[in-house]
């Protein structure tokens, strides 16, 4: 695939990961403020969202499997450790798919049903809903900083692929999404507060911003681009903007 189509491709395919998240994390909302009732959110609304979650999957994947050709010939363990990342954050996020579409099975099969104690299942889908809470903050909130924002960070701003100073977005956005994680793990701050937010905005610009700007202008000219795929390139210094 010619390298500023590849470009192109990736930049959608970070437009689409946010299309997919954010729609479906809407379609899943009923189901918090339910408070563990089983019959909170439709079972229309929850298999919409498990397919956009799955297109969601799909995307995540994509932008790494893309981008893979081009940014090896930056560093191929930075490349492949990206792959990597994408691969065990959309693991974490179907096994959270998987807990939802458990609370649809439950409902059909024992909601009403002779027998059922409605405590015990109102306590089955707050546990299954609050597992999907957890692969959301681990999956999205932990390794997305990890894959999303270092890895692919530190891949952008060494290439030089797109501008320098937006690539650093990721670089400290990274880690700031990764200080978030630790803060609600332990309590320090909730989920979903404010903290939690400011905190991900830098990761969640650089990731807009790159989708855009690769969909829009594609790679920048850079040496790279012209290298053959068995050939490795200078880093260049920290200083380089």
């Amino acid at each position: 695939m010619e390298l500023q189509r590849v470009a192109r491709v990736t930049g959608l395919l970070f437009i689409a990961t946010f299309i997919t998240s954010i729609a479906a994390r809407l379609l899943f909302m009923p189901l918090w403020g339910g408070g563990g009732s089983i019959a909170a959110g439709s079972d229309t609304s929850i298999y919409v969202g498990a397919v956009l979650e799955f297109l969601l999957v799909v995307t995540n994947i994509g932008t790494a499997v893309v981008l893979y050709p081009v940014v090896r010939r930056q560093s191929e363990i930075g490349a492949l450790g990206y792959v990597t990342a994408r691969v065990m954050e959309c693991a974490v996020i179907m096994i959270g798919l998987l807990s939802l579409l458990s609370v649809v099975t439950m409902r059909q099969d024992f909601a009403g049903a002779a027998g059922a104690d409605p405590t015990s299942l109102a306590a089955t889908v707050a546990a299954l809903v609050a597992t999907y809470e957890w692969t959301f903050l681990f999956g999205p909130g932990l390794i997305v900083g990890v894959g999303n924002g270092l890895i692919l960070g530190y891949l952008m701003y060494r290439s030089g692929l797109v501008p320098r100073r937006m690539a650093m977005l990721g670089l400290v956005g990274g880690p700031l999404l990764i200080v978030a994680f630790v803060l609600v793990l332990f309590g320090v701050i909730e989920t979903g507060s404010s903290w939690q937010f400011l905190l991900s905005v830098p990761e969640i610009a650089w990731e807009a911003s790159l989708g855009v700007y690769l969909a829009w202008k594609g790679f920048k000219a850079t040496r790279i681009i012209s290298l053959d795929t068995s050939t490795s390139v200078a880093e260049p210094s920290l200083t380089a903007v």
